[in-house]
């Protein structure tokens, strides 16, 4: 008994590891296979969400946005290490600077070097250190560039004046100005020419901020009538009709009235006129009346008709907010003028066209020499390689 006692001792005592020795699980499947797990539909997203859908997409205009997302690393390294002495910045550096140089945060920074190797190129110094640089190409796109900058001068100070004109106050502060300077081809050392037109802009520096910082601020010198007649105005000066039928300010009525769809246009016409000067003051309207809304549809017609490519994102607009007298709900304003504007992009980043700059296959139809400039920087983007000396090739491809 006291044997048979200790041999049912030690099979409890290893009653686990006996089990499992003789009888193991290991070929039973314990995770469902993809094949049989349902899919889960993304959550949506203001992020992800487009803001138009068929049939009111227009794909140039998409396209358009999808070409910029896709240039952003030559545009944002291009100004940045235009800045740079030398034009020349240590790789280690440029790694660390994603949102300055436009790469993915997270990536290297080599991948977004080697996808455009006729404008940048990286090599190692005498000190033994990688740095990263302008191809020679890439410099004489960068004096062309300069040379464009220096023949367009008075038109971009025509430009800030135009601003300032539109603005709350009559001042911008230099920041906010610099902030959008692509937009509108201003250069990047404009805050520094502003001394040379003492008769249009004066700078100040402004302690009464929020944050407590002092800010520099520039402001119209001198109002200039001829400057302020807006785009929307000069047209409703050569074709009435067709200014009246560019927005749309439905007029309020009862559903006993019953109109049919002509009779229904022909009312909310009566809302089209007067226009609202954007060179007027809008800080005096009462923010939710038809009038006040007439004035920031005509602003922003009026801003977007001085960019260089008659369209702006949300974060441009937002940058003159306050300047603007603009409010919270510009993006449902804006969805309501579908025959003036086409929204592009996400409902969270999207980018405002104005369509009368375009052409019905959305081209641009007036290009500035920046706006050709920078299609040309584009094709030379895409282009990986090119035979030693051979700019006839390059040029064939660039005429591709």
């Amino acid at each position: 008994m006291a044997f048979c006692s200790s041999c049912i001792s030690k099979t409890l005592k290893n009653h686990n590891h006996y089990f499992t020795a003789k009888f193991s699980t290991s070929f039973l499947v314990t995770k469902t296979p993809k094949k049989h797990k349902k899919k889960h539909k993304s959550k949506s997203s203001p992020r992800t969400n487009p803001i138009q859908t068929q049939p009111n997409r227009v794909t140039e205009f998409e396209r358009i946005v999808e070409r910029e997302t896709l240039m952003k690393f030559v545009t944002r390294s291009k100004n940045y290490l235009s800045n740079q002495p030398e034009h020349v910045l240590q790789l280690d550096d440029a790694g660390k600077l994603h949102r300055e140089l436009g790469f993915p945060r997270g990536r290297k920074i080599a991948k977004s070097i080697q996808r455009h190797p006729l404008l940048f190129q990286t090599y190692r110094h005498s000190d033994g250190k990688m740095w990263l640089g302008f191809t020679d190409l890439m410099e004489e796109l960068i004096a062309e560039e300069q040379s464009i900058m220096e023949s367009m001068q008075l038109d971009r100070v025509d430009k800030v004046r135009k601003l300032l004109m539109m603005s709350r106050f009559h001042r911008i502060s230099l920041a906010k100005i610099h902030h959008c300077r692509s937009l509108f081809g201003i250069p990047d050392d404009f805050r520094d020419r502003v001394v040379k037109y003492p008769n249009y802009f004066r700078v100040v520096v402004d302690s009464n901020n929020n944050d407590g910082k002092s800010v520099r601020v520039l402001e119209l010198v001198k109002w200039d009538p001829l400057l302020a007649v807006s785009a929307i105005e000069r047209e409703f000066m050569v074709n009435e009709e067709a200014a009246k039928r560019k927005f749309n300010f439905p007029v309020k009525h009862g559903k006993d009235l019953d109109l049919e769809f002509d009779d229904e246009k022909k009312l909310n016409l009566l809302n089209a006129l007067p226009l609202v000067s954007p060179y007027s003051d809008g800080s005096k309207l009462d923010v939710w009346t038809l009038e006040a809304e007439k004035y920031r549809v005509g602003l922003i017609h009026e801003f977007l008709s001085l960019t260089l490519e008659k369209k702006a994102s949300i974060h441009h607009l937002v940058e003159f907010k306050e300047e603007f007298s603009l409010t919270k709900h510009t993006y449902h304003m804006l969805l309501k003028q579908p025959r003036a504007f086409y929204l592009a992009g996400t409902e969270m980043n999207w980018v405002v066209f104005l369509k009368d700059g375009y052409d019905r296959n959305g081209v641009l139809i007036q290009k500035d020499p920046q706006v050709l400039f920078n299609e040309k920087l584009y094709k030379y983007a895409q282009i990986q390689e090119m035979e030693p000396g051979s700019d006839v090739g390059l040029e064939n491809q660039l005429m591709d």
